[in-house]
């Protein structure tokens, strides 16, 4: 008889186990992701951006190429041509890949809200004014952790409407109060089944930063 009864306590806890992972819901960063294409993500064998400002009458851009599988980057700008692997940085590849990281955030930040979860607290308020529109629409504040990364403590504020694609950030350098840069989230693309905004516009000044040959291969072709 308490061999039934274990059984049975053990096939109850299995069910309510297996409910309520079927019934959790995913969080708000993973859902701004899956929004712009993550479940794609992992089909994706090579990437390849040039990242560029436009301030004024000066222009910057640089190249790159990663092979997320192997953490594989080439770099390519007015300085040369730089190849390394995240997975054996010299100092020379150190200092660029502080670039690297900074791009790719700009380029894929819908993901790195999941690929960064452990190092992020955040909330997410229903109703907010996004800085430039002044529209009415969500937002999501995320500070990263003081530990880790090239700029540790820093926040983002993201504003976005039902559809959970991204209109509107606002960084704060160190979580100050104080807005560091805001900037808009334009002229979208999907690629293989990753969305992508392609400009990104200052409310003021002539500022624009911008991403253009944008290549991305997939395992599916």
């Amino acid at each position: 008889m308490k061999k039934y009864l274990v059984a049975l306590v053990v096939l109850c806890l299995f069910g309510m186990s297996f409910s309520l992972k079927n019934t959790m819901k995913p969080s708000i960063l993973e859902r701004i992701a899956n929004a712009n294409g993550f479940e794609n993500w992992k089909n994706v064998r090579e990437i390849k951006f040039t990242f560029n400002v436009d301030r004024d009458t000066t222009h910057f851009e640089r190249k790159w190429t990663w092979n997320p599988k192997t953490n594989d980057i080439t770099s390519e700008s007015a300085k040369g041509t730089i190849r390394y692997s995240w997975s054996n940085m010299d100092s020379i590849a150190y200092k660029t890949n502080s670039g690297f990281i900074n791009d790719k955030y700009w380029l894929l930040v819908p993901f790195q809200l999941v690929w960064d979860a452990s190092n992020i607290s955040y909330e997410h308020f229903e109703k907010a004014e996004a800085p430039i529109s002044k529209k009415l629409t969500q937002k999501l504040t995320i500070v990263y952790g003081n530990e880790g990364g090239y700029t540790p403590g820093d926040a983002y504020d993201f504003f976005f409407n039902d559809d959970l694609i991204i209109q509107e950030w606002v960084f704060r350098k160190s979580n100050q109060v104080a807005p560091s840069l805001i900037t808009t989230f334009e002229e979208y693309k999907t690629i293989n089944g990753i969305h992508i905004a392609t400009m990104h516009k200052k409310d003021e000044g002539n500022f624009k930063l911008y991403f253009t040959d944008i290549d991305i291969k997939s395992n599916k072709n």
